[in-house]
């Protein structure tokens, strides 16, 4: 059947207004205005992005020269939309801004390399690139990438194209069934459906977009067996004095004094601070960790609080400390329940990648000692809470979400501190990877921060009570939902992962092999 009367455009049949605005500039638009920004935040304009590199890759001449095409295309808007990694790096890394300003571009080069390796996939069917089974391989090759950025080197799983999405929560119940990664690949489909399609089959984005909003449209109302009344504190702890020893009694104080007054208003069933919230070593005997205690006792509320931690490791040539990002679950009288320690670490953040061979090179987190990952990893319980924590970075990795609910987490609760990133779009992309992660498990998700974004996720992606950027704030939710069914992708989640690569293999080498055997 050709082309003509299929409804679909062969590459050399593109028109010229196409490439008009340029690949280029279509991606830094699409990802500027799709991800979270200070201007104006538009999720379908990230549409635009996969469509830009679908449409360079139709002027690649090799598989080089598709690489190289889809990097130069992504980069500007990647780095555009990290621009506020530079932020950190220079307040409280000690760069001056002419070593900090490349971050940005740094970090967009990794993700960037990712869309030169989609442009490479495409550019192997390039011969049936307009065929239908081509814009189903192009999404599914796309989320095998995202899968992979979230694994390797670490993970990086930032401005993955689902995320866009999550302002609009009724786009987003696809992901309960084939994760956030899937929920891209229906995008990038659709993307390639309205750039190669003609006619009736450009019509085809119709189902497609239907298909986003099936969920919602037939979602029933959750009756959950259980809710808890939960109050979170914002207490808006400037980040250069944080961690000054002279400060931290005072920001103790904030902190109890605006507990009390969110009790006497509210009376939660628990009070959640955000990460780091306590900066000192509540696991040492001092005033400070007695005043903490007397505190929540003269409450009668359990409280949930980050704190630095350390332990002592055995073994030789071990070094004498190790630190701990962790998170304490006090009892009414303010005795210690449990805690939770932070498995996934932020690199450069909590500890530098290959420190040996780069001494130069300091963590952003100040103390003499790096941070290890933690062992505690259970989810912390008390009265019908049971609560999988996710520390700050952590609500980026759909894994970490799933292993909480897997084991027995009925609510999932978010501590953070994006005090780190200043007034930038850093804290609003973070929120939006948080949403993805409650939509995926079916659960709500109390998200605590120290300047903002705070907020309760609904287990639909819904957001109640967002905190406005550097506020002191008490947000409180009455009834949140405590469930304990699961969803499809979580039952199914590594067939689902498996799925994407499996069958992104099998239809980029059946188009290959048809496409050159047309071609011949």
């Amino acid at each position: 059947m050709s082309n003509r009367s299929n409804g679909l455009l062969s590459p050399n049949q593109r028109p010229d207004s196409l490439h008009r605005f340029g690949p280029m500039g279509m991606a830094l638009v699409g990802a500027w205005f799709g991800f979270a920004n200070p201007l104006l935040h538009f999720p379908l304009a990230i549409l635009l992005l996969p469509a830009a590199l679908i449409l360079t890759t139709l002027r690649a001449q090799s598989f080089a020269q598709a690489f190289k095409n889809g990097f130069l295309t992504a980069l500007p808007g990647y780095a555009a939309s990290l621009y506020w990694l530079a932020i950190p790096v220079h307040d409280h890394g000690g760069l001056p801004w002419a070593l900090a300003l490349p971050c940005p571009v740094l970090v967009g080069a990794l993700l960037a390399a990712y869309a030169g390796l989609f442009c490479m996939g495409m550019h192997l069917i390039r011969h049936r690139i307009s065929h239908l089974l081509a814009m189903l391989a192009s999404g599914l090759l796309w989320a095998s990438l995202e899968l992979l950025r979230n694994h390797f080197l670490t993970g990086f799983s930032w401005l993955t194209l689902a995320q866009a999405m999550a302002p609009w929560p009724q786009t987003l119940g696809l992901a309960a069934w084939i994760g956030g990664f899937g929920l891209s690949a229906l995008l990038v489909g659709m993307s390639h459906c309205l750039v190669l399609g003609r006619g009736f089959t450009r019509l085809a984005v119709l189902p497609l977009a239907g298909l986003c909003l099936l969920p919602a449209l037939t979602r029933s109302p959750q009756i959950p067996a259980a809710t808890a009344s939960v109050s979170m504190i914002q207490g808006n702890i400037d980040q250069s004095l944080k961690w000054d020893e002279g400060m931290q009694a005072g920001i103790l104080g904030t902190y109890l004094d605006l507990s009390f007054k969110a009790v006497a208003e509210n009376a939660p069933d628990l009070v959640v601070w955000p990460e780091t919230a306590m900066p000192f070593y509540f696991q040492d005997p001092s005033d400070l960790t007695t005043g903490m205690r007397l505190g929540v006792s003269r409450m009668q509320v359990p409280v949930l609080a980050g704190a630095p931690a350390y332990s002592i490791p055995d073994g030789p040539g071990a070094p004498q400390y190790v630190l701990h990002n962790r998170a304490y679950l006090l009892s009414a009288n303010g005795e210690s329940l449990a805690f939770y320690d932070k498995e996934h670490l932020v690199p450069f953040g909590e500890y530098v990648p290959l420190g040996k061979w780069l001494p130069f090179i300091t963590k952003l987190v100040p103390g003499q000692f790096e941070f290890k990952p933690g062992r505690n990893t259970e989810p912390l319980k008390t009265g019908p809470l049971a609560m999988g924590l996710l520390i700050c970075y952590e609500a980026i990795f759909p894994e970490l979400a799933q292993k909480q609910v897997e084991l027995g987490a009925n609510v999932l609760v978010n501590i953070s501190n994006d005090a780190w990133f200043g007034r930038s779009s850093a804290p609003w992309q973070h929120l939006h990877l948080s949403i993805l992660r409650a939509v995926e498990q079916n659960r709500a998700i109390i998200r605590a921060t120290n300047s903002g974004v705070s907020a309760f996720i609904g287990p639909d992606g819904s957001l109640r009570g967002p905190t406005a950027l550097f506020t002191t704030k008490i947000a409180h939710d009455p009834a949140i939902p405590l469930l304990t069914e699961t969803t499809f992708y979580h039952e199914h989640f590594f067939f689902i992962h498996m799925t994407f690569p499996m069958l992104a293999s099998a239809l980029l080498g059946i188009l290959w092999r048809t496409g050159r055997k047309n071609h011949t």
